[in-house]
């Protein structure tokens, strides 16, 4: 029987989720009936190693990436029968992702870059909204700057305000210190989880590191396409 806990107030389940990919070599499995679910405010982190499918996952949820069969539930939509267009549509609405490569656009400042989501979504108030945010990471001097002006810690907290910027039910974090020095990605790491406390936002958070993993409420384990729930940590 698929292990579904926690069950309240659930904002991820996914039910027996299969992904295969064609390759030169043939059809490729990734993910092996995966089964989870993230309640509404939960820090879960999940590790494994490379290859597992940890970020495959994260595409999957964040409906980047079509399953093979099984079901993908966020916030209570069922990503199934969406087209592309709605799912991007659902994405700016419900969800904010931050990659280990930062991802902004280099030729917007830093204060446009956060704004975009809310440009997308018709938001009148995205300037006002996107300094609002820039000056919660503590960069309300850098705001008219462009990327390549910023260090990477300043880029990685720059994509964290746009993740947040929307105030989004799911954030879901791929290695976001991955390319940052230890010390950086330190700062980067208190910053996500006290803007998650904040937000009371849900948190998948992918790491290779076991103290960040620690600093989660629950820890789940991906080996080989599948994911098992790990004990709670408060």
């Amino acid at each position: 029987m698929p292990d579904h806990s926690p069950t309240t107030s659930a904002i991820v389940r996914l039910d027996q989720v299969h992904l295969a990919l064609k390759s030169a070599a043939g059809v490729v499995p990734i993910l092996k009936g995966v089964d989870l679910t993230l309640a509404a405010g939960e820090a879960a982190g999940l590790v494994g190693p490379s290859g597992s499918g940890k970020s495959t996952l994260m595409m999957v949820i964040a409906g980047l990436e079509r399953v093979s069969s099984g079901t993908v539930s966020v916030a209570g939509t069922d990503l199934g029968p969406l087209d592309e267009d709605r799912r991007a549509s659902f994405r700016r609405a419900m969800v904010g992702i931050v990659f280990q490569s930062f991802h902004l656009i280099p030729t917007m400042t830093a204060l446009e870059n956060v704004a975009v989501p809310l440009e997308l979504a018709g938001r009148a108030d995205a300037p006002l909204e996107a300094r609002r945010m820039l000056d919660a990471v503590g960069l309300r001097a850098r705001a008219g700057h462009y990327p390549g002006q910023l260090s990477g810690g300043e880029q990685q907290r720059v994509a964290l305000a746009r993740a947040f910027v929307a105030r989004p039910r799911l954030l879901l974090a791929d290695e976001p210190t991955g390319n940052l020095d230890r010390a950086t990605g330190e700062v980067v790491i208190d910053l996500l989880f006290a803007l998650n406390a904040e937000a009371g936002t849900t948190l998948l958070l992918i790491t290779h590191d076991p103290a960040i993993a620690e600093r989660c409420s629950r820890t789940l384990s991906m080996e080989d396409g599948r994911v098992a729930n790990g004990a709670g940590r408060r």
